[in-house]
């Protein structure tokens, strides 16, 4: 090589490396658009690997694409099942609810019936001389009575007629009566009349029309005056 093609590939050198040196002071950083164009393009080539950059191109002029993302499946929780309680059939074959022969004593059930008397006197917003009468038999027929002091006035059975006692039990049918001789009376509800007697004013139940059980008086509505065909 000879000494003047060597001055020139030495001018040539550095004028490139003038050139780039130059390049890159002048060079300006990236601009917001651009950064955001470039986030897009980086963006969409990741949510869509399958498709080349041209078919992308295409698909983005005509319509939305819809991204690909994974659905998390919730894990089903397993519904606890509520125990079921015991049939009527099954508390009577235990016994539950019978009164042992040791617990049958008219003064063990004194404290329960005093309890009775509050309650009603609160239902009533306390019995006073000029309450109506027809408001406190209202609130007696829809009131719980356990531990009320109820008397049998009239029956088709002579031997209910006259027994007195605190009620224990009720069901749909019958009243369960403690009497002050300590035993335990099981008086049907049908064709029977009851009385209530609380300071002074007394109730009568028609035992035909009260074949209800407790819970289930509240909501029903009993005629002014009740029949018994004795």
């Amino acid at each position: 090589m000879t000494d003047q093609h060597l001055s020139v590939s030495l001018s040539l050198n550095i004028y490139h490396l003038a050139g780039a040196k130059r390049a890159q002071e002048t060079a300006q950083p990236p601009t917001g658009a651009q950064q955001a164009e470039a986030f897009v393009r980086a963006f969409l080539k990741r949510s869509t690997p399958r498709m080349n950059p041209k078919a992308r191109e295409d698909q983005l002029q005509r319509k939305a694409v819809i991204l690909e993302y994974f659905i998390r499946h919730k894990r089903k929780e397993k519904k606890k099942k509520k125990a079921k309680g015991l049939s009527a059939r099954q508390r009577r074959e235990l016994r539950l609810f019978d009164i042992k022969p040791e617990q049958q004593r008219y003064s063990l059930f004194l404290p329960l019936h005093e309890l009775w008397k509050q309650y009603i006197r609160d239902l009533c917003n306390g019995l006073k001389p000029d309450t109506q009468p027809q408001m406190i038999q209202a609130k007696l027929l829809k009131a719980d009575l356990h531990g009320a002091i109820i008397s049998v006035t009239k029956s088709k059975c002579p031997s209910y007629v006259g027994i007195t006692g605190i009620l224990l039990q009720e069901t749909k049918h019958i009243f369960k009566i403690i009497t002050k001789e300590d035993c335990l009376k099981v008086i049907p509800k049908l064709n029977s009349v009851f009385t209530v007697e609380i300071d002074g004013f007394i109730s009568y139940i028609y035992g035909s029309k009260f074949q209800l059980r407790s819970s289930e008086r509240s909501a029903k509505k009993f005629k002014a005056k009740g029949t018994i065909d004795l």
